[in-house]
């Protein structure tokens, strides 16, 4: 064996005790207790074992720029026009150098797998792609990363967008997204993203119903065209904010119109919480949409970061268990079940819908592994839990010192 973790708790079942997990060629060789092999040698000491992380919804392109932004009045019309002001300055070196920063934050917080959504236009043109692709060469011995081209501020109205996206996808991009919300006709965009994903034979992950008002879901639109195509789980949504302010008759609706097309569903909590209810001055709306209680439907939702350091989301250290907690806390989550679904949502789940094969703590699976400083799933995410190594096909690719009180 290439490196053997002695007392891990594995996390889908902390029932059958402490196992051995041995790593041979970048894959999980063996899971059993008692291992009898040679080997490099790390005792965990009944410490939690999970496979890595997984960023569904993540932008490294804009990331850490907020000192060349303002914040002031934090709405999203506000956020898009300082991005696409600051971007005009952007050039591959200075992409790579912040998204450097923002993906190591999210390598030490246990994150392995990421889908990074990168703006094209006629502004931008391709010099994010530019810099995005060289960090996800210099960083896959510690991430796989998949890169989502979309239109931050229009398609159809936007003059060159178009061209610019198929260029990206022809380079690199391997997954179509949008934002119709910002378009001239948002039915017009969606028709055109599910035209270029049945062109190059990729999945769909666009921004959708990000706004206060319930009364108008694009999301109907988007499985009507789900269900036309035969594109069930291959397609995603992300915010979809009106749905937190819809009456429980609507939410069921949608929820059922997702499960019955194989749309998956992404929620976004500090984004989401910072930029919904700023029309209001009292009882303001969290505008986070209750992923959990889609999941009993049976759609499939994650949870991830979103923004970083930017005028979008003026904070955040890339940490998933943080934004399982911050989702389980604004959604006013106590049962235990329900907590263990927001770990999901941060692991299985994201997997499922970024269709990743060999996931999961299993014999035969890629050592992609994260060791937790606890015992359980639910543990992880109510305490915070430190992530304090981790692996990138067996690699170890980062470490923290556990804490330890200094008595007197």
């Amino acid at each position: 064996m290439d490196i053997i973790l002695r007392n891990a708790r594995v996390s889908h079942d902390t029932a059958d005790g402490l196992v051995d997990i041995g790593i041979a060629d970048g894959k999980i060789e063996a899971l059993q207790q008692n291992l009898h092999a040679d080997g490099e040698q790390l005792d965990l000491g009944g410490r939690m074992v999970t496979s890595g992380f997984i960023e569904t919804h993540i932008h490294l392109d804009k990331s850490c720029i907020l000192e060349r932004c303002k914040s002031d009045k934090g709405d999203l019309d506000e956020a898009i026009q300082e991005v696409a002001q600051a971007k005009a300055a952007f050039n591959a070196e200075d992409v790579y150098a912040r998204g450097q920063r923002t993906l190591e934050k999210c390598i030490v917080n246990g994150t392995t797998h990421m889908r990074t959504h990168l703006e094209v236009d006629p502004v931008i043109g391709l010099r994010g792609l530019e810099g995005i692709k060289a960090l996800i060469d210099d960083y896959k011995w510690a991430m796989d990363i998949e890169i989502c081209v979309f239109p931050q501020e229009g398609l159809l109205n936007n003059p060159g967008t178009d061209e610019l996206m198929v260029a990206a996808l022809k380079d690199g991009a391997t997954v179509v997204g949008g934002a119709p919300y910002t378009d001239s006709d948002p039915h017009g965009q969606i028709d055109r993203l599910f035209e270029m994903a049945r062109e190059f034979d990729t999945d769909i992950d666009m921004h959708l119903d990000f706004g206060p008002d319930p009364s108008d879901l694009d999301l109907d639109y988007v499985c009507k065209l789900t269900d036309r195509f035969d594109y069930a789980g291959r397609v995603a949504i992300g915010h979809v904010t009106k749905l937190s302010a819809a009456s429980p008759i609507r939410f069921a609706q949608a929820a059922q119109r997702l499960s019955s097309a194989g749309v998956a569903l992404t929620v976004l909590p500090s984004t989401d919480l910072f930029l919904m209810g700023r029309h209001q001055d009292q009882s303001v709306m969290r505008g986070v949409t209750t992923a959990h209680k889609l999941l009993s439907e049976g759609v499939n939702c994650s949870l991830s970061t979103n923004n970083v350091l930017n005028p979008f989301t003026p904070f955040g250290n890339c940490s998933l268990i943080r934004m399982a907690n911050l989702y389980a806390n604004v959604a006013q989550i106590g049962k235990r079940e329900d907590i263990v679904e927001c770990f999901h949502m941060i692991t299985s789940r994201s997997a499922a819908l970024m269709r990743l094969d060999n996931y999961g703590v299993a014999e035969g699976n890629a050592a992609d592994l994260v060791v937790l400083d606890c015992e359980d799933r639910a543990a992880a995410v109510a305490e915070l839990a430190q992530p304090l190594w981790g692996f990138k096909r067996g690699r170890m690719t980062f470490s923290h010192a556990a804490a330890v009180i200094n008595r007197p």
